[in-house]
C-alpha cells in the first residue's frame, strides 16, 4: 500500500519544474492529486479559490507552490510602482494565504490536514534578481507558516515550510542562469557547499517528508534546501 492511498492532495504551480515534479510524486504515493495553475484558477481571487475547493470536498493535503517574480526584472526601488509590487505579492503571498484558508476550512471539520509552503531562498536572505517584492514575500511566506502551525496545530493540521535553493526548474531560472555567463555561474557554485544546483526533485523529496502521516510532530518548520548555500 503506498503511503498517501486514499488522500487527497491540492498543488498550485504545476504548469512545469518544481509544482510538475511535486504532484506527480504525490500522485506516485497514491494520492489523488488536484493541479492548480494560473491558466485553470486565479489564485489571487478569494472566490475563484472558494469555489475551487469547494468543488474538491475533502483535502488532506495542500502545497503551495504557485508563485515567481510575474516577469518582472530589477529596478531600482525609486522606480518599483505600485503595479508591479503588488502583482509578485499576489501571485506569491495572497495565493499561498486564499488557498491556506480555503484548505484550512475543510482539515478543521477532519481533524487531519499537511500543508506546505514553497518559499525561497530569497525569503531567508536576499533576492538573487533583486526584485524586492519578491524577497519580501517569501520571507512573508515563512512568518505565515510559523502562524498557521501555531493556529492550526489544535486541529491535528501541520503547516510547514521549504526555502529552496538556486534551483533550473523553468525558462525564467534557465534564463537567470545563463545570464551570469561562465564566471558568474563559478562564483555562484562556489558559494554552494556541494557546487552544484538544485533539480526540482529534491524540492518533492523535502515536500514528500513533510505531507507523510508520519510526520504528524514536524510542524513551523521552513528548511532550506539548497546544497548548503544556507549554512545556519
Amino acid at each position: 500500500m503506498a503511503e498517501l492511498d486514499g488522500m487527497v492532495a491540492v498543488v498550485t504551480g504545476t504548469a512545469q519544474g518544481i509544482g510538475r515534479e511535486i504532484a506527480d510524486r504525490i500522485k506516485a504515493s497514491g494520492a489523488t492529486v488536484h493541479e492548480v495553475d494560473k491558466d485553470t484558477v486565479d489564485l489571487s481571487d478569494s472566490a475563484a479559490v472558494e469555489a475551487f475547493f469547494a468543488g474538491i470536498g475533502d483535502v488532506d493535503i495542500l502545497v503551495n507552490v504557485a508563485g515567481g517574480v510575474v516577469g518582472q526584472t530589477h529596478k531600482p526601488i525609486d522606480e518599483v510602482t505600485d503595479d508591479s509590487w503588488n502583482a509578485v505579492i499576489a501571485a506569491n503571498l495572497t495565493t499561498t494565504m486564499n488557498c491556506t484558508r480555503a484548505a484550512a476550512r475543510v482539515m478543521k471539520k477532519r481533524g487531519y490536514g499537511r500543508i506546505v509552503n514553497i518559499s525561497s531562498g530569497a525569503g531567508r536572505s536576499v533576492s538573487l534578481t533583486g526584485i524586492q517584492a519578491y524577497t519580501t514575500a517569501k520571507a512573508a511566506q515563512i512568518g505565515f507558516t510559523r502562524q498557521m502551525a501555531h493556529e492550526l496545530g489544535q486541529y491535528g493540521i501541520t503547516v510547514n515550510c521549504i526555502a529552496p535553493g538556486f534551483v533550473l526548474s523553468n525558462p525564467t531560472t534557465q534564463a537567470q542562469w545563463e545570464s551570469y555567463g561562465e564566471d558568474g555561474q563559478r562564483a555562484l557554485l562556489e558559494r554552494i557547499a556541494t557546487r552544484k544546483t538544485g533539480t526540482p526533485a529534491d524540492i518533492a523529496r523535502g515536500v514528500e517528508f513533510f505531507v507523510a502521516p508520519d510526520a504528524g510532530w514536524v510542524s513551523g518548520q521552513t528548511i532550506s534546501i539548497d546544497g548548503g548555500h544556507s549554512l545556519f
